[in-house]
């Protein structure tokens, strides 16, 4: 028995929405019958990319945005309301990682990795709950990730801003709950995109050995579970976080 959503009718917005898992979940909501709006910080390659593949597709549109930058991302939302257009999912996965260990991580890198993963979620949520709040009904759906949960040696940046998410995830959700908005988190493991990609090939293989399922996960596999927390069908879920994980 297969499990399907329609999102007909509907428009999500997907940060980090041209690469990796959220370059998945656009397609899977563009699948379902959505528009999409995919996101992207820089990689235009990418971007193009995702252009080409839905040249002449009036439910995908790829823009440019830099969700730290709270000018910009209000500017974004203040358009859509301005065309009248109706927003009813968001997909915060815009993240991005400077690894080293702490005592020699360049202060730039520290605040870089904060204010792109955990700021743009704070900034791109804020307009978001504006924006649904009038049809008292919507879907925020934040990345998060098990190094938020353990920690990771070299990831004392990455780690304090997935486990902020995880946190702003459950506040939101109480503050929005009233208004029909729910707020989840999806915390993938080890996904062979190639925000993983940079892996050496025995390293990778020890990390596999970690996963109780033996295998990294797919990026459509992590897209279904955004989904999921996105339909309808979820509006009994709200503050949580679904680990997709291999066992992890």
């Amino acid at each position: 028995m297969s499990m399907t959503f329609d999102f007909s009718g509907q428009t999500a917005v997907v940060s980090g929405g041209t690469r990796g898992i959220g370059r998945a979940a656009a397609e899977a909501f563009l699948a379902a019958g959505a528009k999409v709006y995919a996101l992207y910080g820089g990689d235009e390659a990418a971007a193009q990319a995702m252009r080409d593949a839905h040249a002449g597709d009036g439910r995908a549109a790829v823009e440019r945005l830099d969700v730290s930058d709270g000018e910009a991302v209000k500017a974004f939302w203040r358009r859509l309301e301005d065309g009248g257009e109706a927003v009813h999912v968001l997909v915060n996965n815009a993240g991005i990682r400077h690894d080293a260990i702490l005592a020699m991580m360049a202060e730039d890198d520290w605040r870089r990795v904060l204010d792109v993963n955990l700021g743009g979620v704070f900034h791109m949520s804020k307009y978001a709950v504006q924006a649904m709040s009038g049809a008292r009904y919507g879907r925020i759906v934040n990345i998060a990730s098990p190094s938020g949960k353990y920690g990771f040696e070299g990831q004392s940046n990455y780690a304090a801003s997935k486990a902020g998410i995880v946190a702003l995830t459950r506040s939101l959700a109480r503050e929005t709950a009233r208004r029909g908005i729910t707020v989840n988190a999806v915390s993938p493991g080890y996904i062979d995109t190639d925000f993983i990609g940079n892996l050496a090939g025995e390293l990778a293989g020890e990390y596999r050995k970690t996963v109780p399922l033996k295998r990294f996960g797919r990026a459509d596999e992590v897209a279904m579970a955004i989904l999921f927390l996105a339909s309808r069908e979820a509006s009994y879920i709200t503050g949580g976080v679904l680990e997709v994980t291999g066992g992890l």
